[in-house]
């Protein structure tokens, strides 16, 4: 079985790890990695979404808190800060600083993101094929009012610093449209036998993966089974503040409403909550066959109820597959 992921951060790596649990042996993962959220401090580039799959899936990310190091240390931030060196609102620990330099060395050096990406995940060993989703610069960016007047802020700092206090009138993943699914992220959907969206933010996770030209239209004329998981449960995200993206993209905040989002040009099963059941009929009726499980990854160290999420979104996709 060949295993198609286009993941985000700390939901999508901790579904991963359900899924690893999930999953024959002889099944092989490719994860699709958001590259929107990366950001260059400090000189170096960051990447966010495919350092926590890295981390969650090889033994090193912190659990508490879904992202950044276990056991770290901030000697380094604070010694920038010392010399009024910014932001000081990105945490970046000490052990993180020397993932992010040896990336930004590669970079320099002429290797694209993807061969660097390949080469830290020869040290973490996730058990999964990472690729980003494009070795082209793309940053998602979110429009804002500030100070009284409107403003584009990069996501980090929206959803880090301002922790989304203000509306969203707009995200844009700037650049996307200018690039170039990396190499092997077409081979790899076409090659699937299922394509699984898991409950990351279907805004600027899975979305800004959508938006670099060629991966959707891959989707969609794959011919295999599209899974997606809701990550809205009784109309509120599951966990960040994915309600206030959708906003600005004029998508309610329900589990239905994602999966009209997604369409069933793209998607073909939808997974939904228990406490979301009562709307399985509406998202049916749009073309898309539905199920409603327990989708609360309830103890997300272990992974058992992440995997019994996963075994549920590939019972669905044979369902698709047989009907």
């Amino acid at each position: 079985m060949r295993i198609v992921v286009l993941a985000g951060g700390i939901g999508g790596a901790r579904f991963l790890r359900g899924l690893k649990q999930a999953v024959p042996d002889d099944a092989t993962i490719t994860v699709i990695g958001n590259t929107g959220d990366d950001i260059h401090l400090f000189g170096l580039k960051v990447c966010p979404d495919l350092d926590t799959v890295m981390y969650t899936l090889g033994g090193g990310i912190n659990e508490e808190q879904g992202w950044g190091r276990t056991d770290e240390s901030f000697a380094v931030k604070e010694e920038l800060a010392a010399y009024g060196v910014g932001p000081e609102w990105f945490g970046l620990g000490d052990r993180d600083f020397a993932t992010h330099i040896v990336r930004t060395q590669m970079l320099a050096a002429g290797y694209p993101l993807s061969a660097v990406t390949q080469a830290l995940c020869k040290r973490w060993q996730p058990g999964v094929r990472l690729i980003p989703m494009s070795d082209d610069r793309v940053e998602t960016h979110v429009a804002v009012d500030l100070d009284g007047e409107r403003r584009a802020v990069h996501f980090q700092e929206y959803w880090v610093k301002l922790r989304a206090s203000v509306d969203a009138h707009a995200v844009v993943p700037v650049g996307a449209e200018q690039a170039k699914p990396a190499p092997g992220v077409l081979e790899a959907i076409a090659e699937a036998d299922v394509i699984l969206f898991p409950p990351s933010n279907p805004v600027v996770s899975v979305g800004t993966i959508l938006a670099v030209p060629g991966i959707r239209e891959a989707i969609a004329e794959a011919g295999v089974p599209v899974i997606g998981l809701s990550p809205i449960v009784g109309d509120a995200p599951v966990r960040g503040m994915a309600d206030k993206v959708l906003a600005a993209v004029g998508v309610e905040s329900s589990a239905a409403a994602v999966a009209e989002h997604y369409g069933s040009g793209l998607l073909d099963g939808w997974l939904v909550d228990t406490v979301d059941a009562d709307v399985v009929p509406r998202i049916e009726e749009a073309g898309i066959k539905c199920r409603a499980v327990p989708l609360m990854m309830t103890d997300p160290e272990e992974g058992t109820a992440a995997a019994e999420m996963a075994r549920a979104a590939l019972a669905l996709a044979e369902e698709v597959r047989t009907a």
